[in-house]
This record gives C-alpha cells, structure tokens and sequence, in this order.
C-alpha cells in the first residue's frame, strides 16, 4: 500500500529549507518530491506573507521561504528535496522596492532591489512587462528568476516614467524603459496621460 504524503508544517519547511539553502540559492527548478498539498500560506498584492492568517513577522524566515518558492503551471508552490506544498499568491510573490539606474558608454542598466532582497538588472534576461490595471492604469513587473515576478513598488514606477523615452516600435510611437540593451515598450506616446 502508499502512502500518501502528509502536508507539511512550517517548522519542516522550515529546517529543510534552512539545510538546502546553505549553500545559495537552492536548486527547486531540478526538485520534484511528491506533491504534499496545501498550505494555509499567502503571499498577499502588497508582498506580506501570511501563516494561517497572521502575517509572517519575521523577515529573515519570509526571505528563506522565497529562496524555495516556484510557479509550476498549475500553481505556486514551496519545494525541497523532499516535499512539496501549494500556496497562494495574490499578484507577483515579490516586491520591487528599490531601483538603481548606472550608465555605461552612454546606455542606461537599471537595477532592482526586492523585497526579499533580490538583485536583477532589467535587460534580456530580466525583462520588464506591463499589464493593465482595474482603474485603466499599468502595473509594472519585472522577472527575477524561473516563472516568478516582482511587481514594482508604485514610488518605483514613478522613478521608472520619469527615466521613459519615445522610439518607434513596429510603426508606433511608443513610450517605453530602455535598460542593459533592451527597450520595453509601456504605452502608445499618445496615451501617456493614462498613466
């Protein structure tokens, strides 16, 4: 007979995830233990996570359950080598909380701090996209890392429009972030007072 997995509990989680992260960021996009559940855990639009309801007070423990954290298609989920739980996350599981614009040779790079205290540049590799919002505005994301994306802090949004610029894009004007030899295009020119 199998036996099926039991959910796990924050303390295992914890332990397991305080063992693989020892050595940097753990590996999960190589781990596939068998699926465990659910777990009452939440990362709210604001980038708070939430324990049975009460948020997670502690920023070091928030900071370890990032490092675990993958989107799988079907759902978020903390993995280590030896289980696997679901979780739910309202909007982007991070914050982008901090930008930092450098100049090489004329061209801009413009670098993202986290909530959790992940550092990306914005660039091929890290792109920048804009989704609409309820009220007709944007929400600005960038990627971190597998499937999983910072929303920008809306005081970095506004550092984000004021380092805008215009460029043709497929016979459209459009109004766009240029960083590490990349442009991302935000809106048609003619709708910047949208934003």
């Amino acid at each position: 007979m199998t036996e099926t997995p039991r959910p796990a509990t924050l303390d295992s989680l914890t332990a397991t995830a305080k063992q693989a992260a020892s050595k940097g960021l753990p590996p999960v996009h190589l781990w596939n233990p068998a699926y465990c559940g659910e777990i009452d855990m939440r990362i709210a639009t604001d980038g708070s996570w939430h324990y049975l309801g009460t948020p997670i007070g502690r920023p070091a423990l928030v900071k370890l359950f990032s490092t675990i954290l993958r989107k799988d298609p079907e759902r978020y989920v903390l993995v280590t080598p030896v289980e696997m739980v679901g979780i739910v996350v309202e909007d982007a599981p991070f914050i982008a909380v901090a930008m930092d614009r450098q100049e090489e040779n004329g061209a801009q790079r413009l670098q993202f701090r986290t909530n959790v205290d992940d550092h990306v540049t914005a660039g091929p590799d890290h792109p920048l996209r804009f989704a609409p919002d309820v009220k007709g505005g944007l929400k600005p994301y960038v990627h971190v890392r597998g499937d999983l994306w910072a929303k920008v802090s809306r005081p970095v949004f506004y550092d984000l429009v004021a380092l805008g610029e215009e460029r043709m894009i497929e016979n459209k004007l459009m109004f766009g972030i240029a960083s590490d030899g990349a442009f991302f295009p935000m809106i048609e020119a003619d709708r910047l007072t949208d934003l």
